[in-house]
């Protein structure tokens, strides 16, 4: 009998551990920092009776659970997918911490609220293409765009959100994508310029590249640091570096081809 309660606690802590990654790793892919990450991870631990140590990078997630008398249960590691900014996966992440506490969800009841949220559809392609380019346009608006400036800004910020998605589902690289979604907004923004329309295109350029700044990995960055995660601070900065570089280079490749 004792062997056989042993067995299955030692599967419940399995369980527990696997569903904990695969929470920080939803987190991180996310875009949550660090100490949202470790806080949400702990509070549900401790909801089933343990305490876990971690340690946390932008690729993995090593976790180890330990119980009252600090004895190793589990031991695990588990890599980050792809960072896609999700704040739907984020914020029913975090309102599940509390309630698996509250409501003593079961192990089982966690894992599927993790599937729910990880299947969960996200919005129509169309929609996030035309709210983007219109958020473009009201930027262009905030400058002192013209009609045709917030036009060009609207259409310039579509088109190049939707080349930034297609090569995203073709797996090349996140920084070449950058590059190659502000080089072609920035083509289009100036293209009227070059043709001598207008005398104020520049607002439509500058302005139609800003749905591409990295603010959640900048701001991500800052708020890691504060809170000691030093490392991760600094990978998530210069990753935001990196973004606002190429971001910089498309941008100056249609400066050189149409020479503004």
């Amino acid at each position: 009998m004792a062997e056989s309660h042993y067995s299955e606690k030692e599967k419940d802590v399995r369980q527990l551990g696997a569903v904990l990654l695969k929470t920080g790793t939803l987190l991180m892919s996310a875009g949550a920092n660090t100490g949202r990450i470790r806080t949400t991870i702990s509070r549900i631990s401790t909801a089933f009776g343990y305490s876990v140590e971690l340690h946390i990078s932008q690729r993995a997630i090593t976790l180890t659970l330990l119980d009252e008398e600090d004895t190793s249960f589990f031991s695990g590691l588990r890599r980050t997918p792809p960072h896609i900014i999700n704040f739907k996966i984020i914020s029913g992440i975090s309102t599940m911490s509390w309630r698996v506490p509250e409501l003593q969800w079961t192990i089982g009841q966690v894992e599927n609220e993790l599937n729910r949220l990880e299947q969960a559809p996200h919005f129509p392609r169309l929609m996030v293409l035309t709210l983007v380019g219109l958020a473009g346009a009201g930027f262009c608006a905030l400058a002192d765009g013209s009609g045709l400036d917030m036009s060009l800004t609207f259409v310039a910020s579509f088109v190049g959100l939707f080349v930034r998605q297609e090569m995203t589902r073709a797996n090349y690289n996140p920084y070449l994508v950058v590059y190659c979604a502000a080089f072609t907004t920035s083509l289009i923004a100036g293209f009227p310029s070059r043709l001598g329309i207008g005398d104020s295109q520049n607002h439509a350029f500058v302005t139609s590249v800003l749905f591409l700044i990295p603010g959640v990995p900048l701001i991500n960055s800052f708020s890691d640091i504060i809170d000691g995660n030093i490392q991760n601070g600094i990978t998530r900065g210069f990753t935001g570096f990196i973004i606002a570089f190429t971001i910089a280079l498309g941008v100056l490749t249609t400066t050189f081809i149409y020479q503004l």
